[in-house]
């Protein structure tokens, strides 16, 4: 791999899933900044927010894809809204190949909502969250290289696209 690769989107839009299927395949490591951040501070990311509030968690989300996107070539997941915080795709360009994994709101709510491990979405009307999120994170989202649509498609399909388009632009081997 010549450049990390990034995939951005919802939560709920198969980041994580997706991400480690193409790690895999590409013999490289995956690194996911939820769970940087649950290791380091010894907690859920529930109780990360409660406690400490979701401008300390930003700025640790920030630090850890930082400090991964220092490190060598990988496949790299930050959470939801990491994307949405300015400056971040901008800086991540330089190193990335940035995937948006788009995925409706009512998809994305199906996935992630309900299980309580989301803090945007605990106690709400998961579906409205979605859309909500969506209109604010989406011009975001879309300053990434290219998207995927997530909807339909199973996560090994979603991680085939991935790799077809890294390597159609000369990224991986």
């Amino acid at each position: 791999m010549k450049r990390h690769i990034v995939l951005v989107g919802l939560p709920g839009a198969g980041k994580t899933t997706v991400g480690r299927l193409l790690a895999e395949q590409l013999k490289t490591a995956f690194v996911d900044t939820d769970g940087i951040i649950v290791r380091k501070m010894g907690m859920p990311i529930t109780r990360v927010f409660a406690e400490h509030g979701e401008v300390k968690f930003r700025e640790m989300e920030r630090d850890a894809m930082t400090g991964a996107l220092a490190g060598p070539p990988s496949v790299l997941v930050p959470g939801g809204g990491w994307a949405a915080q300015p400056g971040q795709l901008e800086a991540a360009h330089q190193s990335s190949f940035i995937v948006y994994m788009r995925a409706m709101a009512i998809t994305a709510a199906r996935r992630a909502g309900g299980d309580g491990t989301r803090p945007m979405l605990v106690g709400e009307d998961s579906t409205e969250i979605m859309r909500l999120l969506l209109k604010e994170r989406e011009p975001f989202y879309q300053k990434a290289d290219c998207e995927i649509k997530c909807d339909i498609k199973p996560p090994d399909q979603l991680a085939a696209e991935i790799l077809a388009l890294a390597r159609e632009r000369g990224l991986v081997s």
